[in-house]
């Protein structure tokens, strides 16, 4: 069996990606360019991609290609339905990157709130050295204890970021399509008005794409803490753009963006370097930890596959 990885580099080049030849001959690409795609998948039976977009124009005259193993949760980037009608089953890994992502996500949302790196800019700065004061306590930060906390989407992580919040001090509240009994779940609207902080963690579809948008910005807090660590199309970049300029909400902080890597004509872009603005490119899954789970799993699916078991299968 024949494994050709497209997009080798996007995850990392630590990872020993040597270990793909336990279940096949792997041929590995650092990167891959859409007008090198064809030639390179044209005789493999099995392609891992991380963000390489493919459909019906990119998949154009394969013939023996079986299984597409995303490495990644979400697969927006790929054509299941297309997929499905050439007789191409298409696998995810679920849960790799909980821990990774909930820990970005709270410190993140930990820097924006307390302004570390303003303090820390203070020192190296010298301006500290030359006050002449013991401590400095401006900008005014707060404690998270107390506030409300809200999670847009409990799949995994949003339940992992759900219980850090807890253990912090927050009430906690929720979004989800189906209300869970376990948590605190509340119309989008109600979550908008309430929360301090506002964590987004649901997959991009068509119903959530610009799920945050002018509208439930407007409801939010004057000061609330705005973080994306879903998928940059769930937010309207041009309206969140605006929406820290003009001051109508207090932080944000994004790991993701509806191009990636973040390019300069990008609403964002104009508000990277505001002190209330925190943005990441596209790192919070990449723990070592979840790098090497990423891995192993997609080795179980292939061998799932082998054995006629439709493991992860999203198509």
């Amino acid at each position: 069996m024949k494994i050709t990885v497209l997009d080798g580099d996007t995850l990392g080049k630590d990872l020993d990606l040597s270990k793909l030849n336990s279940v096949g001959e792997a041929c590995i690409y650092g990167s891959t360019a859409l007008a090198e795609l064809g030639e390179r998948i044209k005789d493999t039976d099995v392609i891992i991609v991380n963000k390489l977009p493919l459909n019906s124009e990119t998949l154009k005259g394969v013939e023996k290609l079986k299984l597409i193993c995303v490495a990644a949760t979400g697969y927006d980037n790929i054509d299941t339905k297309y997929c499905a009608s050439i007789g191409v089953q298409v696998s995810n890994v679920v849960g790799y990157s909980t821990n990774s992502v909930a820990q970005v996500t709270v410190a993140t949302v930990l820097e924006l709130a307390t302004h570390l790196r303003e303090y820390n800019n203070a020192v190296t700065s010298e301006k500290y050295t030359d006050s002449g004061l013991a401590n400095m306590v401006a900008p005014i930060f707060y404690e998270l204890t107390g506030k409300t906390w809200g999670v847009i989407g409990l799949g995994n992580i949003g339940k992992k970021v759900a219980e850090i919040a807890h253990a912090f001090g927050c009430r906690v509240i929720a979004h989800k399509r189906t209300p869970d009994e376990n948590y605190e779940c509340v119309s989008l609207d109600t979550l908008c008005r309430e929360s301090d902080i506002i964590s987004i963690h649901t997959p991009l579809k068509a119903d959530t794409r610009s799920l945050i948008g002018k509208h439930e910005l407007e409801l939010m807090k004057k000061n609330v803490i705005l973080y994306n660590a879903a998928r940059g199309a769930v937010t309207d970049e041009e309206a969140v753009a605006e929406a820290i300029i003009s001051g109508s909400i207090g932080a944000f902080g994004s790991d993701v963006f509806s191009e990636e890597p973040l390019p300069r004509d990008n609403p964002i872009f104009k508000i990277a370097k505001l002190p209330n603005v925190c943005l990441t490119p596209h790192m919070a899954w990449a723990s070592s930890e979840a790098r090497n789970l990423c891995l192993d799993e997609m080795i179980e699916n292939i061998k799932a596959f082998e054995k006629g078991i439709r493991r992860n299968a999203v198509n």
